[in-house]
């Protein structure tokens, strides 16, 4: 009597899951049928194209308006100086910077004060001739904590 050989006796993977026609229509749904992923690839497409279709031209705006305006009210009732002259000139002193600059930093030492303030002040083109600005001005202390103590102040220039 002859025995079967081993590998008749064992079922594959095919015919353990199914019948081997069901097997054959499992497998030819599967690849047909979109997955979840598919779906989200998808609808994230679509999102896309309409999020693309729907965009309208951009328009640039005075993004500096604002701020021309109100350095323009405040410069209108304030002096463009400080409380201290410069010690060459004997008067406060003017260190003209570019229309475009905006900010200034001032610093200070001993107990750390590093603090940033917008230049309001600029000089228009009907400017008059320079003379001595007004008022009582302190000299450089002998030991100034402060870079506003040696009287040069930002002023913006008018080209």
């Amino acid at each position: 009597m002859e025995l079967p050989a081993y590998s008749s006796l064992v079922p594959t993977y095919q015919q353990r899951a199914a019948p081997p026609d069901r097997w054959i229509l499992n497998q030819h749904s599967q690849m047909n049928e979109p997955t979840m992923i598919h779906r989200i690839i998808l609808a994230v497409g679509l999102v896309t194209a309409s999020i693309a279709a729907s965009q309208t031209n951009a328009t640039a705006g005075d993004p500096y308006g604002t701020a021309r305006v109100q350095s323009h009210n405040h410069s209108m009732n304030r002096p463009w100086h400080g409380n201290y002259y410069n010690q060459m000139y004997g008067q406060p002193l003017a260190l003209i910077v570019p229309p475009t600059a905006s900010m200034r930093q001032t610093l200070s030492w001993g107990v750390s004060q590093n603090l940033m303030y917008p230049i309001q002040h600029q000089f228009g083109r009907s400017a008059n001739s320079p003379g001595a600005a007004r008022g009582h001005f302190y000299g450089t202390p002998r030991w100034p904590s402060h870079t506003d103590q040696f009287g040069t102040y930002y002023v913006r220039g008018p080209w």
